[in-house]
């Protein structure tokens, strides 16, 4: 299979759909992480793109994170640059201006979770399948985002026990953790993947931007400087032909037809 064939890209109106197609488990390595990477900056640049979703043609797994016999093959500088390529898959997604929707249906494992874990969105399928981050179990600790970003996701307990122990948890569990936003039935699981993000898609793109900015910046801040920070950005806002729309359709007591 060739690089090209691992990433499949396609748009659907307003919504970019990437998904990851690597027999059998989608691991990584530094050329299909690029190819990630490369497919979201290009969705990212599209202005008539509100939404990218990122899913896997396997029913099996979403991701399984770093190819290990790869890894293990490698260099040590050869690693290095993996996980570099790994850091701009997740860069790529925190610093685009679109909602970064992952769907889930399979294994999601180490990298894969990490890759997740940068997503604004994600929505799950049930299943039997393994979530975790079985890093500690190789010597290692995630090296992507995992840390920070699991305690900010679900608390620093679960988070803790989840990193030294490596185990595994249920789709059930990391949607009860809050791990995952949705958990719908596997029956219905494309379908209601397809509306959450179409809905997504007909909603205000400029605010949502600055939504996902300021829930991103605000770490950190003291609360004086976060309520500075959302006003900076509301103010931004007013002006906008999705603002004006979105009163006039209240208004008018009609959708909002927003750009």
């Amino acid at each position: 299979m060739s690089l090209e064939e691992q990433v499949v890209v396609k748009k659907e109106a307003a919504v970019a759909i990437i998904s990851l197609n690597r027999p059998k488990a989608n691991s990584y390595y530094k050329g299909f992480l690029e190819n990630i990477s490369q497919s979201i900056k290009d969705a990212s640049a599209d202005a008539a793109v509100k939404v990218i979703l990122i899913n896997s043609t396997s029913e099996k797994f979403f991701c399984a994170g770093a190819d290990i016999k790869i890894f293990s093959s490698n260099t040590t500088e050869q690693n290095a640059e993996m996980v570099v390529a790994a850091n701009q898959v997740c860069k790529a997604m925190v610093s685009s201006k679109k909602i970064i929707v992952s769907a889930i249906r399979g294994h999601v494992l180490g990298g894969g979770l990490e890759m997740i874990m940068a997503c604004d969105i994600r929505l799950a399928a049930q299943g039997d399948y393994l979530i975790g981050l079985p890093e500690v179990k190789l010597g290692l600790m995630p090296g992507n985002g995992g840390t920070p970003r699991l305690i900010d996701l679900i608390g620093a307990s679960r988070a803790m026990e989840l990193l030294v122990t490596g185990n595994s948890i249920s789709p059930q569990k990391a949607y009860d953790f809050g791990l995952f936003n949705q958990l719908y039935a596997k029956k219905d699981f494309e379908q209601k993947v397809a509306d959450y993000v179409n809905a997504l898609a007909q909603g205000a793109g400029q605010a949502m931007a600055a939504i996902k900015h300021y829930v991103q910046e605000h770490k950190g801040m003291s609360l004086q400087e976060s309520l500075e920070h959302e006003a900076t950005l509301v103010a931004t806002l007013y002006n906008t032909f999705d603002a004006k729309e979105g009163f006039q359709a209240f208004v008018e007591k009609r959708s909002p037809k927003f750009k």
